[in-house]
């Protein structure tokens, strides 16, 4: 190799270097109390419908097959109006961790002819981005009549309704209810039928096959805040006996939800999934 050739090679791997060099990744926001550094998921594999969950997901059925599924979100019955991306299928995932300790809530509900009924788990983060883009599209508002009847669409984020990222994403996190054991039939929702108030008594909501927890399930009204002084009589004993099945068995309630618990030694408390709810998602 002659001396020109040498130089030109040798300028070539610098430049080749000073253009990595040159290529940061932008800075990250320092981490505060409030705002802590989110630590990423493990990394998943491809399945057939996109990114699959980590091994310790699972299909709570599979777990406890006595526990009720009423996946509000792959059906058109919920506040948006349509099944929301990432629910092709009406399952109910969690954690092992979280699915045994719901099991064990189970057995104990059963022993007080109650049994437990899901309206949600885990939840991935593009149906969280689709609330937060419907949230903000306030010409959509079919369902205001059921699910926030004297509640500003403008105000859901504001008041706690809405929010973005949720404890859902990571696994550990669901919503439920106590129906009667043995459980009887609930009606279908028919889309476009007449809507009823969700904060109506029982018997002027959606029939919901649920014992009466004083509001229907999604009710963004404060009345559905877990102790509300305006829910009284056979909705506040429900409420807490509820409480009282999940609290003993680790799980945690948000006061702004009756229906909302975390368990609290959730393994995955930072890291936010989005495998889509189904099937092909397990390993």
């Amino acid at each position: 190799m002659g001396t020109g050739t040498r130089v030109a090679a040798t300028l070539a791997v610098l430049a080749t270097a000073l253009a990595a060099g040159c290529q940061r990744p932008a800075p990250r926001p320092v981490p505060s109390a409030s705002h802590p550094a989110p630590s990423a998921p493990p990394t998943p594999s491809a399945g057939p419908s996109g990114p699959r969950a980590p091994a310790d997901i699972v299909d709570v059925a599979a777990v406890d097959p006595s526990i009720r599924t009423d996946v509000r979100y792959a059906t058109a019955h919920n506040f948006v109006g349509r099944p929301i991306t990432g629910y092709p299928e009406p399952l109910c995932l969690l954690t092992r961790r979280a699915a045994e300790a719901l099991h064990r809530v189970q057995v104990a509900a059963l022993a007080q002819g109650r049994s437990l009924k899901v309206y949600d788990c885990y939840r991935p983060q593009r149906a969280v981005d689709e609330f937060v883009a419907w949230a903000k599209l306030p010409g959509e508002q079919q369902m205001k009549g059921e699910f926030y009847p004297d509640e500003p669409k403008s105000r859901l984020f504001a008041d706690g309704y809405i929010g973005a990222p949720t404890a859902h994403s990571r696994g550990s996190t669901l919503d439920l209810t106590l129906v009667p054991a043995p459980t009887p039939d609930q009606p279908a929702y028919v889309p476009g039928q007449p809507l009823t108030a969700c904060t109506a008594p029982a018997g002027g909501r959606f029939p919901d096959n649920s014992i009466d927890m004083g509001t229907g399930f999604d009710c963004f009204d404060p009345r559905a805040h877990t102790a509300d002084a305006r829910i009284t009589g056979a909705a506040r004993d429900n409420r807490e006996l509820l409480k009282r099945l999940m609290t003993a068995q680790g799980f945690e309630n948000y006061p702004r939800e009756w229906w909302h618990y975390r368990y609290v030694d959730e393994p995955y408390p930072d890291k936010y999934f989005d495998f889509p709810v189904a099937r092909s998602s397990l390993r």
